[in-house]
């Protein structure tokens, strides 16, 4: 294969990449073995249709959203980073007020080198998780949008490698290259978290995954925005403007699903929104499922965020590595010598807030401000629910329910977070997550629906087209 690569053209960039020789010829070694990896673990069965994408080839915005059809194989992948801020300070941690640094303090190398690794090991795993989705979209519309979360995810790859081949020398370029070898769900080789070793089979599961688990993203990607590592941090800004699609995605595919169930509850004058028979029989998915979906990816998701007392994220605090979400709006000192934030613990039998040091609860206030986000999503659907009269209301589960890591891992809880046993918990979790039962059935509605202009019969069509387009856009043009 050959590796030259035109920086100019193939590969948008605001870094200088065509002017940097040893920058250049790592990226030349590592771009081949990345188009291997899409080929091989990317869009399964679609790589030469022609997909109605968005690619960013400059930051300004006339370049950021460029619209047109390409092969997936042939997206113009990039390194783009926001622009640079003049005499930008640190805004938080022992180094607040002094200039950010444009290369890395020697004594914090490996922690950050670490954050990049965690980051970036999270873009290529959802395309993995994702790969058979276009076998089963619910329109091409939806197809459309999936492929367009899987070539921002590996642009956000492209993101991180450059970072760690550009300032981490033969380290970066190691890592790079185990960005490439892991798998999501892999026995062997699995990716770093556990949320991005779970299996996406169906379009129900994915809306949800690029709901919450993408929505964590956006709380990770900010707190490394604030970093005092500038590139990091002008590389994280920019990856947020892409994110946010990712969100809109699966927030109003949930929507839509809620709307579609809802009209069909209307339509056969089923007045029980909890007869999940009842819905089933026609085809859409019934609202208990909605409701364990919800709790399962929203635990799943906490789990990311980490312990919720950490040291780790302490010392990635106080050496102005990673910040908090939305860090200079925080009222408070920004170095938390002496500062204390609630945190939930379990005392006894019983879920307690605790003052703890702030400095050490970063990941808890981080996931607070998670769960604030995404219930103000879930206002949004309710809102759907409303709008249709059908008596039934969509909740976020406790953060103690189902959780594998922190504060509440070695307990048992309901959705609302009352404690449980053992016993008590092994004869309800059905109740609360998806069951096989459930889980078949979700499957088996999963058939293609590839007319333009055409959706599933289980989920709505959107308010309004991409770009401006026509409800009957061919968005891929899966004809030969």
């Amino acid at each position: 294969m050959d590796t030259q690569v035109n920086y100019d053209s193939l590969i948008p960039n605001n870094v200088g990449l065509a002017a940097d020789m040893k920058l250049r010829r790592a990226m030349e070694r590592w771009y081949p073995k990345y188009l291997d990896w899409w080929t091989s673990m990317g869009p399964n069965g679609f790589q030469d249709y022609e997909v109605y994408l968005r690619t960013a080839i400059s930051v300004d915005p006339e370049g950021w959203a460029r619209f047109g059809f390409v092969k997936m194989p042939d997206y113009r992948w990039g390194v783009l980073l926001a622009p640079q801020q003049e005499g930008r300070t640190i805004a938080f941690g022992q180094h607040k007020g002094e200039p950010v640094w444009q290369e890395i303090p020697g004594e914090y190398r490996a922690m950050l080198r670490r954050l990049i690794v965690i980051q970036g090991d999270t873009e290529p795993a959802s395309v993995e998780q994702q790969r058979f989705l276009g076998t089963t979209a619910p329109s091409l519309y939806d197809m459309r949008n999936v492929f367009q979360v899987n070539v921002e995810e590996g642009r956000h790859l492209w993101a991180m490698v450059y970072l760690l081949q550009k300032y981490f020398g033969r380290d970066g370029r190691e890592e790079a290259e185990d960005l490439l070898q892991r798998r999501s769900g892999d026995e062997d080789r699995p990716r770093i978290l556990g949320a991005f070793n779970e299996a996406t089979p169906d379009w129900v599961s994915f809306f949800m995954f690029t709901t919450f688990t993408d929505r964590d993203g956006k709380f990770q990607l900010e707190a490394l925005a604030q970093s005092g590592f500038d590139p990091l941090a002008r590389t994280c800004r920019f990856m947020l403007t892409e994110e946010g699609h990712h969100m809109f995605v699966g927030r109003t595919g949930v929507e839509r699903i809620v709307q579609r169930t809802c009209q069909v509850l209307n339509e056969q004058g089923i007045d029980d929104p909890n007869d999940i028979q009842a819905a089933r029989k026609h085809g859409v998915v019934d609202l208990p499922t909605i409701q364990k979906k919800i709790n399962f990816h929203v635990a799943v998701t906490l789990d990311l965020f980490g312990a919720e007392i950490s040291t780790n994220a302490a010392n990635a605090f106080n050496a102005s590595l990673k910040g908090r979400f939305r860090e200079n709006r925080i009222d408070d000192d920004h170095q938390l010598a002496n500062e204390t934030y609630p945190v939930s613990q379990v005392v006894g039998d019983r879920i307690v807030e605790r003052d703890v040091p702030a400095l050490s609860s970063i990941n808890a206030r981080l996931s607070d401000d998670f769960i604030a986000d995404c219930n103000n999503v879930l206002k949004r659907w309710n809102w759907a629910l409303k709008a249709h009269d059908i008596d039934f209301r969509l909740s976020l589960p406790h953060r103690a329910f189902n959780r594998a890591v922190g504060e509440f891992a070695e307990v048992q809880a309901t959705p609302q977070g009352k404690l449980l046993s053992e016993t008590e918990w092994a004869e309800r979790q059905g109740e609360w997550l998806p069951s096989e039962a459930d889980m078949s059935y979700i499957l088996s509605l999963m058939q293609p629906c590839t007319e333009p202009g055409r959706f599933a019969n289980w989920i709505a069509p959107p308010r309004a087209g991409i770009n401006g387009m026509p409800g009957d856009f061919e968005y891929v043009k899966l004809a030969a």
